[in-house]
């Protein structure tokens, strides 16, 4: 169990490939379903479906999060950031999971931004200190819904007790439910993404977390 603010910091061979945008919330109000945020996403979904007619420009919008991968050593078509596979089931027509009002606050920022986002409770992060880093050999954590992830090789987030997120799936050890209260949002981009632009996403989320979840901001920063 957590008893206070985790800190974040980037492991060496990452340094120079990752900027993440860091918001820790307190006071937290999860509920099964807000329809404020339904609202938000089902017209958030008609404009990315408008937007995007053109192959091309699809392609473009995702560059951002498929650089990150590159520039880790991961192919993006076969391990996609959680994003571009949430844009691919809105463009098909296929409906969004509704999962809770923080998960689905998440997937409309994500969808907003076109980038990943990890989402974690974090009285389930074991220890004061989280490392992004790659996987090694062997590593690797219970997926929400996905079955056992292989972190090795992948840029993992890992507390005292191993990986437990990556840009592509979350862990079922840190997942979030209607009893958490405290939640981290990390929001993934490569580090040449501008800073400018991620702390505008960065308030966006605040703003969204405030109105949809009643959540309070303890802390902010860009890691890189």
């Amino acid at each position: 169990m957590n008893a206070g603010e985790p800190e974040i910091r980037v492991a060496p061979e990452v340094k120079g490939r990752l900027a993440a945008g860091v918001l820790q919330f307190a006071s937290v109000l999860v509920s099964r379903r807000s329809e404020e945020v339904w609202q938000e996403l089902h017209g958030l979904e008609h404009e990315l479906r408008t937007r995007f007619g053109n192959h091309e420009h699809t392609l473009s919008a995702l560059r951002p999060a498929r650089t990150l991968y590159r520039q880790l050593g991961l192919d993006p078509t076969k391990n996609r950031p959680s994003s571009e596979a949430l844009l691919r089931r809105v463009l098909k027509g296929e409906e969004l999971y509704q999962i809770n009002s923080v998960v689905d606050t998440c997937n409309l920022c994500s969808l907003r931004f076109l980038l990943p986002i990890g989402l974690y409770d974090i009285a389930k992060i074991a220890g004061q200190h989280v490392v992004a880093r790659l996987g090694q050999a062997g590593e690797g954590y219970e997926g929400i819904g996905k079955g056992w992830i292989n972190a090795e090789g992948k840029l993992v987030l890992v507390d005292a007790q191993g990986p437990f997120g990556n840009p592509s799936a979350d862990s079922a050890r840190t997942m979030i439910t209607e009893a958490t209260h405290e939640v981290m949002m990390v929001i993934f981009a490569p580090a040449e993404y501008p800073s400018a632009h991620l702390q505008e996403h960065m308030s966006y989320a605040m703003a969204r977390m405030e109105r949809y979840c009643q959540a309070r901001l303890r802390t902010s920063s860009i890691v890189c």
